[in-house]
């Protein structure tokens, strides 16, 4: 038979080899002949006397070529359930983190403190030298900031990740949370519960959905001071004292149902050192005047009350796509702490200590701030769409503004029944029949 083989000049024929002569049907047809000019304009023909062979086990065409419907079909992916119980364990995401992610070192967390105290001092004498109206709303903006990253910071105490000593932790965690007016340990014992509870209907400690049968119960002033801006971005220090509707006790009592027994002294501590840093203020309103009070530290007090609870919500409300909440046996540790938010602060992400790195610090608190964005972009390709991309910041994090309005139009209550659920929108509050 002929055959053929490439060469530099293209394709060449070879002189056909017969063999024996065949008797059967097949062998007494002949070779086709196909002609083509070559460049003297000679006609040239070309033998092509050849077995039927499986050319397409040699080349890289497909057997068959599907149809259009067929490849739809394969185009086709199942949609993703974020409610769905993920195809990993915390132990695949604790494997994929490096291990010096988890190296707690005392004297880079201290360092912290004492940039963001030299800060916060150098910040309040250059405002009060100046005493200017143009210095002022800058002063309010930057200090009410620097408040946050200081209670960032001694967030990281109350977690343990500030360093493997408890009595260090407490010491600077006293300091830190006593001098914004937030009772350490209260807060610590309450913030624990959250972490623990994470994504529960019922039992997460802040910002948990309110069931429907609570919303409705709730006067029409109470739903608009929880739903409408700035109201809920005021509410720390009324929670604080008085948790959150559905809840009952305060973190300054020893005796609310927050603690146990155990930890009536350390409730106690903590609302003693707070009373005194009161104290302390207004002893300082005497001395230079409560306006002067007010502008030092007031001020920013309420900017920092509103940059922890724009924060606090936006970790855990706001995605474009729907988050669940659970209940019942549907409810998990690690189903909680995907329903976390990641968020991008531009510029004030190194003020607050990288916190907008929340997925991970939700699921593994002990892991020191300064490593979370590393032990995220480990933990990534495992958690794959259980992990929600943020939207890259402006140098300042305006459109997060943006987000926090939407969500408060729409994520009102969930269902009193069911073991995950959704929020859903009151078309009174929202002004649209849409929900979410």
């Amino acid at each position: 038979m002929a055959t053929l083989f490439l060469s530099e000049c293209g394709l060449r024929p070879l002189p056909v080899l017969y063999t024996q002569p065949r008797t059967s049907a097949i062998s007494s047809h002949k070779p086709p002949k196909f002609g083509f000019l070559s460049k003297t304009n000679k006609r040239v023909s070309l033998d092509l006397g050849f077995k039927a062979r499986k050319w397409e086990l040699k080349v890289s065409a497909p057997l068959r070529v599907s149809t259009e419907e067929e490849e739809e079909g394969v185009r086709e992916l199942p949609e993703f359930d974020p409610g769905a119980p993920p195809p990993f364990t915390l132990a695949d995401i604790r494997a994929a983190i490096p291990k010096h992610c988890w190296v707690k070192d005392p004297w880079k967390s201290m360092s912290y403190v004492v940039r963001d105290v030299v800060v916060v001092l150098g910040l309040a004498v250059v405002a009060a030298y100046v005493n200017s109206w143009f210095v002022w709303p800058l002063y309010w903006a930057a200090q009410g900031t620097m408040f946050w990253g200081l209670f960032v910071l001694g967030h990281d105490c109350g977690h343990g990740s500030f360093s493997n000593d408890p009595k260090l932790n407490s010491v600077a965690g006293h300091l830190l949370h006593s001098s914004i007016l937030v009772p350490y340990h209260g807060w610590r014992i309450s913030h624990r519960t959250h972490h623990q509870n994470h994504g529960h209907v019922e039992n997460d400690e802040s910002w948990h959905p309110l069931p429907e049968k609570i919303f409705k119960s709730l006067d029409k002033a109470t739903k608009i001071l929880r739903f409408t801006i700035p109201f809920p971005m005021l509410a720390y220090p009324f929670y604080l004292w008085s948790r959150s509707p559905g809840k009952s006790g305060s973190h300054f009592d020893p005796n609310s149902d927050l603690f146990v027994p155990n930890e009536r002294k350390d409730v106690i501590t903590s609302t003693v050192c707070w009373t005194a840093m009161a104290a302390l203020l207004v002893g300082l309103g005497f001395v230079m005047g409560p306006i002067q009070l007010l502008k030092l530290y007031g001020i920013p007090y309420m900017l920092f009350v509103m940059w922890l609870d724009l924060v606090t919500y936006l970790h855990h409300h706001g995605h474009e796509d729907k988050l669940p909440w659970y209940r019942g046996q549907e409810w998990s540790y690690l189903r909680g702490g995907l329903t976390t938010l990641d968020r991008d602060y531009g510029l004030i992400n190194n003020i607050h200590h990288d916190i907008g790195t929340h997925v991970i610090h939700h699921l593994f608190p002990q892991i020191p701030h300064y490593h979370l964005i590393e032990a995220t972009e480990a933990a990534k390709p495992v958690l794959g769409k259980y992990y929600r991309e943020p939207k890259k910041s402006s140098p300042l994090p305006f459109h997060l503004i943006g987000e926090l309005i939407k969500s408060m139009k729409k994520d009102h209550y969930v269902s009193d029944t069911g073991d995950i659920v959704y929020y859903q929108t009151d078309p009174n509050l929202s002004g649209s029949s849409t929900s979410k």
